[in-house]
């Protein structure tokens, strides 16, 4: 039952929030951001705190050739980090590119030739200098962000239900030219090529992010279904991901409800430090498929089949939340971002044309070990968080939150002292046309290096970019 066992008395990864009640009252404190100059090329692009550096790579504004002569696609959304040779870092990197169109790489290789999203791979140097990259994964669609697993590959995640047997989405464009169902995740090994494979038994939804928990080989998967309620699932692999070194199909799919609640309503406002008893439902149609005629529109349409999983869930009491965007485990316990959580409640279940839900942001922990479901930090305006999206965790256990919303777009920080604090400002301004100010453009994707030196992340957008980032992260608490 809700805020029953309290704050204190679950320990462990939580005791260091317990200043939450207080944080969320305030705005965040400012690092003193200053402008510092692009080591690329001298421009500036981000405000950082001082004593810190940064080095550009991958600027899509202009036409850029990987190693295998693939033209790297923009969106750059969700990436991992990993070990590479010689104290290099490998990076997987997701392109969130929508609709159909001609794969980018090798179109025999590809998952579904008419899909245009996928992942690059990319070895750096801890100062972003890139040493080589070529396409790891294509023909798929919508790549948001993913998870890292510690047997060493990065799980990718389609956001869409995209296929030949789906109406048009919310962009109105068919998609007939496809040839094969999307929303899916894929595993892409660190410095090698994806098997092209997906996981189906992982659910077909508008996945967002996974996390991995090494000591239950369980996978736990974020939706952000825009303009429904979004769920948040674990996969039971049928085989021991750890010892075998990959993630097996064929698992069980699972959907978070509140022990106690049917269809608990964790979108809108909750009481601070709140904790909820959970259990698991049951999907029993994860991945479905739907009636179709090659080259005809399917009578299917998108708002039918992106519900359809969790509706299951639904049906047997599981939980509704507002847009679960990125999620990390670390140490026992799964934080995920509710990009829109946190408002008044929504008076009826969708399609909500501005999104479901009516904050500007949650973030939430599934403390593995316990079953409890804990709100960690519920945003009281956008002037403090504004849409948190993508989430990583340093080596001392902070939080770091990419925002998305159409202001300024701020990497912050939420430390084990619950205090937010601002790490990076986007200062981006186009190098080509007019050359407008792009300081809205969203972050994500961000990952720490192995070694905690380098935060490496992205701007997503049409002309995305990706950034290496270090300098002394403990004296700014990080």
């Amino acid at each position: 039952m809700a805020g029953a066992a309290g704050l204190m008395a679950l320990g462990g990864p939580f005791q260091g929030f317990t200043s939450l009640a207080s944080a969320a009252s305030g705005r965040p404190s400012f690092r003193h951001l200053r402008p510092i100059p692009d080591l690329r090329d001298g421009k500036v692009r981000l405000h950082l705190p001082e004593g810190f550096a940064y080095r550009s790579f991958h600027d899509t504004e202009f036409p850029i050739v990987l190693d295998d002569q693939t033209r790297l696609p923009g969106r750059h959304d969700g990436m991992g980090a990993f070990d590479g040779p010689g104290g290099n870092v490998m990076l997987v990197r997701n392109h969130e590119v929508n609709n159909p169109g001609p794969a980018f790489g090798d179109a025999s290789k590809a998952y579904d030739p008419m899909a245009q999203s996928g992942t690059t791979t990319i070895e750096v140097t801890p100062q972003g200098e890139v040493v080589r990259a070529f396409t790891s994964l294509n023909g798929t669609q919508m790549n948001c962000s993913g998870g890292i697993m510690p047997w060493g590959s990065w799980i990718t995640c389609e956001e869409t239900i995209n296929g030949p047997d789906v109406g048009p989405d919310f962009t109105g464009v068919s998609n007939i030219p496809l040839t094969k169902p999307h929303g899916f995740v894929f595993e892409v090994p660190k410095d090698g090529q994806s098997d092209r494979q997906p996981l189906r038994k992982a659910g077909r939804f508008a996945h967002e992010a996974v996390s991995f928990d090494p000591q239950d080989g369980i996978l736990y998967l974020t939706e952000d279904n825009f303009g429904f309620p979004s769920g948040f699932y674990r996969y039971i692999p049928p085989n021991d991901a750890m010892a075998d070194g990959g993630m097996a199909d064929g698992g069980r799919l699972q959907m978070l409800a509140v022990s106690g609640i049917p269809n608990a309503d964790l979108a809108a406002t909750q009481r601070q430090r709140v904790t909820y008893d959970i259990e698991w439902v049951d999907i029993e149609d994860a991945d479905p498929e739907f009636p179709y005629t090659p080259g005809e529109q399917a009578s299917t349409t998108n708002d039918e089949v992106i519900s359809y999983v969790g509706s299951q869930g639904r049906a047997q009491g599981a939980a509704y939340f507002s847009r679960l965007e990125g999620s990390v485990y670390d140490n026992g316990v799964v934080y995920f971002a509710s990009t829109q959580g946190g408002g008044p409640a929504e008076s009826s279940l969708g399609p909500i044309p501005d999104g479901y839900g009516n904050g500007t942001g949650q973030i939430w922990a599934y403390h593995t070990r316990s079953s409890k479901l804990q709100l960690l930090y519920q945003s009281p305006g956008a002037e403090t968080l504004d849409f948190p999206d993508n989430v990583t965790a340093s080596p001392r256990g902070t939080l770091i939150l990419c925002e998305d919303n159409v202001n300024d777009n701020y990497l912050r920080g939420l430390s084990r002292g619950g205090q937010l604090s601002e790490i990076a400002l986007n200062r981006m301004v186009s190098q080509i046309g007019a050359q407008l100010p792009r300081f809205n453009d969203e972050f994500a994707g961000s990952t720490f290096s192995p070694d905690g030196g380098t935060l490496f992340v992205n701007i997503q957008a049409s002309r995305g970019i990706s950034y290496a980032i270090w300098g002394p992260w403990e004296r700014i608490g990080v």
